[in-house]
């Protein structure tokens, strides 16, 4: 297939999006049986534009293997899931789309990793196996080269002590964590750290009461002395994230885009301002499934922007950011 790295992480039109897209979608459906089976059944006929593309209900990474058959892949993420509850798997043929997908982006929304601390209040995911978030954070922390870059567990402490000596330096830095791991932090240490990048992944992982995103927002800003918290949007089906640098905002990389289906009519794409399921476009899923149709209520703004409201009553909670708007 001639799509390879640089056709996908060079895009930088709506025009070259769609055609990538339609290049994808026929690779992907030709190659991808579970993806293949369900185009066939819906009888789609020839896309023109990437909004007529069919989505694949993300459910299906719990029940099939969608990759290519007699494929090994480099390595299979998992969803971190409740008690009970059936666990997603995503089969990554090649890790480089991911390490190649999370490194440009996070390059694009935040500068050289080189000149950041990278901390991780991940305790949740690192007691765990196969995190897609663990392996970027990680990868993430080895390129920072700072001494102070890592992961912590429950030493709010040594994380507290951290952060001042940091912020004494002026060293631009990024605390990334779990929610309920910083709203615990903050209890027992607070801080007036204006320059410092709070990054909550979301959730409260069964730990504490879900928060509606403005209140927990705001109790993290006046924890940290910041004035706005800024989150990631990503999730173990695909090798692309979007960030939010505060009010709940997100926008996507170039090759990741999101559009909102009707409830009622899934195949049925609402316009901007509206809202309903969160549908997927992650182009760096070359060797899986591309357009993913999540569990997610949301809606877009504008190019490339949007919001989080919550997720369907029936799914679920497992993931990131499933704050409830």
């Amino acid at each position: 297939m001639a799509i390879d790295f640089n056709t996908v992480f060079n895009i930088n039109s709506e025009q070259e999006f769609n055609k990538v897209a339609i290049e994808v979608y026929e690779f992907q459906k030709h190659n991808i049986p579970v993806y293949g089976d369900f185009v066939n059944n819906l009888k789609i006929n020839k896309i023109k534009h990437y909004s007529q593309i069919p989505f694949l209900p993300i459910q299906f990474f719990k029940s099939h293997q969608i990759i290519k058959p007699a494929t090994n892949p480099d390595i299979i993420f998992s969803s971190s899931g409740t008690t009970g509850t059936q666990t997603s798997k995503h089969f990554v043929q090649n890790v480089d789309w991911y390490i190649k997908s999370y490194r440009k982006a996070f390059a694009h929304f935040y500068g050289d990793i080189a000149d950041i601390c990278m901390i991780a209040l991940l305790p949740n995911y690192l007691e765990r196996d196969g995190s897609s978030l663990i392996y970027m954070i990680d990868d993430l922390i080895q390129q920072s080269k700072h001494p102070d870059s890592g992961f912590l567990l429950y030493e709010h402490d040594i994380l507290f002590e951290k952060l001042n000596r940091l912020k004494k330096s002026g060293q631009k830095t990024i605390l990334v964590g779990v929610t309920y791991a910083l709203l615990d932090f903050i209890e027992k240490h607070q801080l007036n750290f204006p320059e410092l990048i709070v990054m909550e992944t979301g959730g409260m992982k069964g730990k504490r009461k879900e928060m509606v995103r403005e209140e927990l927002h705001q109790a993290l800003c006046n924890g940290f002395g910041v004035e706005n918290i800024h989150s990631e949007y990503g999730m173990t089906e695909l090798l692309s994230q979007a960030y939010s640098f505060g009010k709940g905002v997100f926008k996507s990389p170039n090759w990741m885009k999101i559009l909102i289906r009707d409830i009622n009519d899934p195949l049925t794409t609402l316009t901007n301002n509206k809202t309903g399921g969160i549908n997927v476009i992650d182009l760096a899923n070359i060797y899986s499934c591309s357009f993913i149709a999540t569990q997610d209520l949301g809606k877009v703004l504008s190019h490339n922007t949007f919001e989080v409201l919550g997720r369907f009553d029936n799914s679920d909670i497992r993931g990131c950011n499933l704050l409830v708007g």
